[in-house]
């Protein structure tokens, strides 16, 4: 599914117009992303918590070198599932 059949389904099942859906979805990622950005945490119960996490600096090998690199540390955002989203996904 990709953003425009989200928006369609969200507008369907909520009984509102495609335009108001694509505001909503919109509205919930740039919150989503603005959050973990700071490094705070967005937590659905049920569905699962986004939040920021650190990878510390690392070495590589260069695949056309072969040569050693160092990867430097940097943030990347993550997803947990909930409880009740990993459970529906086992059925």
């Amino acid at each position: 599914m990709n953003k425009s059949e989200l928006i369609s389904t969200v507008a369907e099942k909520s009984e509102i117009s495609k335009k108001d859906a694509e505001k909503a979805v919109a509205a919930l990622l740039d919150t989503v992303v603005e959050t973990v950005s700071k490094g705070e945490k967005v937590q659905l119960v049920g569905f699962g918590t986004f939040e920021q996490r650190t990878r510390n600096e690392r070495t590589g090998c260069d695949p056309r070198t072969n040569t050693q690199i160092i990867i430097p540390a940097s943030k990347v955002p993550a997803f947990k599932a909930g409880k009740a989203f990993k459970e529906s996904v086992n059925k």
